[in-house]
């Protein structure tokens, strides 16, 4: 492990503790810890699993993520002696006080858990976490699990439509941290929608903690606080690995003549407080020069200026990155400078100008990108915010955490909406695939039933209503779940955010495109074994 990843490990692990200790849960989860406390049922052995009914967005297929998280929550389970006195203070005041004594020596050392993998696809009811130990300790786990998973996957599974709906190539820019539920919502969209399959984040703090890259440059704010070409400072700048310093105005004019004579544009309604802005800002980063082009007009002035800068930029030895461009139709306009772009390379004999990316952001939902891809167009990457983060068309992915066994006896909830009833028992979960090694149905089984076997066909009851029996005969079959946390030890190594992201990818990739479709996907099927 290199440097870099044990501190982002490290840094991941104190955020959690911060973020989620173990008070972080709803009242009546003490209450009734203390209720089996009384009837001395604390210590019998139970079992719960976590798990959501419905895929997200209308889709086929969700992300399971925060397993990590939960994992550092569980090992670092323990109560302040502030958090006990806290409870004192807002239990009934008859509390036995042995009861606070007991919730002062409580941990995780004898918790186990089995779970998906961090970054898989899963769907609606297969059991995504299975948490067994002592009936009270179990109990108190709920409500801090869920918090843990519920957007974690969600946003996560939000991230790979989005992945989808852009395509492969183009790459994507998480920028929601202004627009988010919150400084902690915030920071797990950042982690979550890089691993959905976002490139970068704009959130330094992710990227100091979980190791994203991070990008930005300027906002309209930093172009309209200039006004005159008096305000920049310095005016000169030292040409890449050369000597002597170069007035940098004088240069930028020169080239901005030349630019309006071959575009046949007016040098008369260029910005000069645009102008300056960027020449200011290319003075202070020559290296990563990247602008918002659209603070006043994109024809007009900001692509004007743009090329003027990045041509002077060039002659410098300095490489410009591209523009920004974050109001109007993005297609039409990114085609257009993609034309400028071309022009200037072949007029001024700029090999540079050919490589300049072009950024697009402009309140981008899964729809709207969806359209941009279909549409001509020269966008290189797409900064997403609001309808990522806050995840627009669903705003909870539903996991629920039930009891399926207690002293070894199953137990099921029984519900007059039959889609809420639960199966009962200790469970194995194995997914099966087809010859070509797409997955093919998720099959549930009581832990003491043998597991499937490749090549052997079974017969299967399909969860939902109005299914009937199936038979399958499946070419290649991998058990879902694995042994992550045993007797309070993480016994599964905790993935990178890089890890996780890898992961999803390829589990998406196995994925039939008929499940990954965006709109009207064929249904995934996960059933129950036939006895």
């Amino acid at each position: 492990m290199n440097r870099k990843m044990a501190t982002c490990e490290g840094s991941e692990a104190r955020s959690v503790l911060s973020r989620v200790p173990p008070l972080l849960t709803d009242l009546y989860q003490f209450t009734m810890a203390y209720a089996y406390w009384r009837a001395d049922r604390h210590n019998e052995p139970a079992v719960f699993e976590l798990f959501f009914r419905d895929n997200p967005f209308g889709g086929g297929f969700s992300l399971f993520a925060g397993l990590s998280d939960c994992l550092l929550f569980l090992q670092n389970f323990a109560f302040s002696d502030d958090d006990v006195e806290y409870l004192r203070s807002v239990l009934p005041a008859d509390t036995d006080a042995a009861f606070f004594s007991y919730l002062k020596e409580l941990d995780c050392s004898a918790v186990s858990v089995s779970a998906v993998p961090e970054g898989s696809v899963v769907f609606a009811r297969v059991p995504l976490l299975e948490v067994s130990g002592p009936l009270a300790v179990v109990q108190l786990l709920e409500t801090s699990l869920l918090c843990l998973v519920n957007y974690a996957s969600l946003v996560c599974s939000n991230a790979a439509r989005f992945r989808l709906a852009a395509g492969p190539r183009r790459r994507l820019l998480e920028m929601g941290l202004r627009r988010a539920q919150g400084p902690d919502g915030g920071l797990t969209a950042s982690r979550y929608t890089y691993i959905g399959g976002f490139d970068l984040t704009s959130n330094a703090l992710a990227g100091r903690l979980f190791g994203i890259p991070v990008a930005g440059t300027m906002a309209h704010s930093y172009v309209t606080s200039f006004s005159s070409l008096e305000e920049v400072w310095p005016q000169t700048l030292v040409p890449c690995g050369g000597a002597g310093s170069v007035d940098f105005i004088c240069l930028v004019k020169g080239w901005l003549g030349r630019v309006c004579q071959i575009l046949g544009s007016k040098t008369s309604l260029v910005r000069e407080g645009e102008l300056a802005a960027f020449l200011s800002y290319a003075i202070a980063y020559p290296q990563n020069f990247l602008p918002v082009i659209d603070s006043y007009s994109v024809s007009c002035s900001g692509l004007l200026c743009f090329c003027a800068v990045a041509l002077a930029l060039c002659e410098l030895q300095y490489q410009p990155l591209g523009v920004r461009l974050d109001s109007g139709d993005l297609c039409r306009q990114s085609l257009e400078v993609r034309r400028v772009f071309k022009e200037c390379s072949k007029q001024f004999s700029v090999p540079q100008f050919e490589s300049l990316i072009i950024v697009g952001t402009n309140s981008i939902s899964e729809q709207s990108l969806a359209e941009l891809s279909k549409k001509e167009n020269e966008i290189d990457v797409v900064g997403v915010g609001t309808h990522l983060v806050t995840c627009t068309s669903q705003p909870s992915l539903g996991c629920v955490y039930k009891l399926t066994e207690v002293r070894g006896r199953p137990r099921m909830k029984m519900s007059e909406d039959p889609e809420k009833s639960t199966l009962p028992g200790r469970k194995s979960v194995y997914r099966l695939l087809d010859a070509d090694g797409h997955p093919q149905m998720d099959l549930i089984c009581l832990s003491e039933e043998a597991a499937p076997e490749a090549g052997v066909s079974l017969t299967c009851f399909p969860l939902g209503l109005n299914k009937t029996l199936q038979t399958v005969t499946p070419a290649q079959v991998t058990s879902l779940r694995l042994d992550v946390f045993t007797c309070g030890q993480i016994t599964f190594p905790l993935n990178s955010a890089s890890e996780s992201r890898e992961r999803a990818q390829i589990s998406l990739q196995s994925l039939h495109p008929l499940h990954k479709r965006l709109q009207e996907p064929q249904d995934y099927t996960v059933s129950s074994a036939h006895q």
